[in-house]
């Protein structure tokens, strides 16, 4: 299919309709950082981003893109310029007073195959019900302005329905199917006699299937709850069961418990489907107390039960209006890990100037028998505001280990709101 086909359709929607306002986004950063081939031999690179989002409205019509360009400004590499295409679509909503279309490269939000696609998706409300449905192919590399090829055995789709009818409670039912087929290849095998042979690899489309469901309950001033279950049809098995609430039932303490039973996510034309990695099962709790409005303590553990073993992490600190103090420890199976951060902002002059500055040390090993490694990070910063619609933005990166010793980086950024009505 014509890889233009897109920016086609956006710019023949855009001469039909005459914009009535125009708003967006425009951003400018340059990241400066050296990169070391060998221990002698390093290169210095300046990656520079140039990030538009750019909004075109008419009544309840919209035509929506964010892409990005980025380059080397001291190294050519191969791969630059390259321009990115996150979003670009046409958006008309309350549509007959009860639909929203999305037709083109947009966003997907999923817990399985979250990110973005090219296609159309509808979303119908009414009374206390809710339907939703997508369609369209998994977005090429690079997120380039062209379909992907072989769109039949690429594609996603999913549906959802979900209702309020009862008073404090939402329910939901969807199914998603998502397909990738990976590139064939030739490999050496052996044939009856044992003599070796090449052999077109070619697996199926097929990567996901899933159906889930859902169950809400909230409760004003004191107790939230959502519950989620997948099921995995390919596979024929329970993939996922997640659970959290939070309680606030006491004044000042706000109580989240969280549990997780998950099958690790594979692909079903994945060689790594063959193995049995087991399950794990995750329990967290948290609480976080309001001394004043300015000050509130935070702390929480989590124990992760794998299939042979086990791991678990504790956290504690104390949000306040000055910045955020934490410290965080792991161990057993995932490693072992003492972190202490400490993060401050500031506002001067009505939001003119914004300096910021924070500072972690972390002391970590692989297992309880391993080596222990540390690492010291510093990233320290300026914004400047001098209009509300123009902000500059200025940061250095520090970060030191083993690995990477004394590293330094730059990050400078600029970024400009605009609206404009017609």
């Amino acid at each position: 299919m014509n890889k233009k086909l897109l920016l086609l359709l956006f710019l023949s929607v855009g001469g039909v309709l005459f914009s009535q306002n125009l708003n967006g986004r425009f951003s400018s950063s340059v990241y400066i950082f050296e990169r070391f081939d060998s221990a002698d031999v390093s290169q210095n690179h300046v990656r520079a981003y140039q990030m538009l989002n750019l909004n075109f409205n008419y009544n309840n019509f919209s035509l929506r893109s964010n892409l990005n360009l980025e380059t080397d400004l001291a190294q050519k590499l191969d791969a630059d310029p390259r321009l990115r295409f996150y979003n670009l679509y046409f958006e008309a909503r309350n549509v007959f007073d009860v639909a929203n279309i999305k037709i083109g490269r947009q966003p997907i939000i999923n817990s399985v195959v979250g990110g973005l696609m090219d296609g159309a998706s509808i979303s119908i409300n009414q009374y206390d019900f809710k339907l939703s449905g997508f369609y369209g192919g998994n977005v090429p590399a690079y997120q380039k302005l062209e379909l992907i090829e072989n769109f039949s055995d690429n594609f996603i789709a999913g549906a959802k329905l979900s209702t309020t009818i009862l008073k404090d409670f939402q329910f939901a039912v969807g199914y998603l199917n998502k397909n990738f087929k990976p590139t064939d290849y030739i490999a050496l095998r052996l044939d009856p006699n044992l003599n070796p042979i090449q052999v077109l690899i070619s697996n199926k489309s097929n990567q996901f299937q899933y159906l889930s469901g859902e169950a809400s309950y909230f409760s004003e001033n004191f107790l939230f709850v959502n519950s989620r279950y997948e099921y995995d049809l390919n596979f024929k098995k329970t993939s996922k069961v997640e659970f959290d609430a939070r309680i606030e039932q006491i004044k000042d303490l706000g109580i989240n418990l969280y549990y997780n039973f998950r099958e690790p996510r594979v692909r079903y034309n994945s060689i790594f489907s063959v193995f049995d990695y087991g399950n794990t099962q995750e329990i967290e709790a948290g609480l976080d107390y309001k001394l004043d409005k300015d000050y509130t303590l935070l702390g929480q553990f989590g124990y992760v039960k794998f299939k042979d073993d086990n791991s678990s992490r504790l956290g504690i600190g104390a949000a306040t209006k000055y910045g955020t103090v934490n410290y965080k420890k792991t161990f057993g199976y995932a490693g072992e890990m003492d972190a202490v951060s400490v993060y401050t902002a500031y506002t001067f002059l009505d939001g003119l100037i914004t300096p910021n500055i924070g500072l972690s040390y972390s002391s970590y090993k692989v297992s309880k028998d391993s080596e222990t490694n540390n690492i010291t990070t510093l990233v320290a910063g300026l914004n400047f505001r001098p209009f509300r619609k123009l902000s500059f933005d200025l940061q250095g990166q520090y970060l030191d280990n083993k690995i990477y010793k004394n590293d330094f980086r730059v990050f400078f950024k600029l970024n400009h709101w605009f609206n404009l009505n017609f």
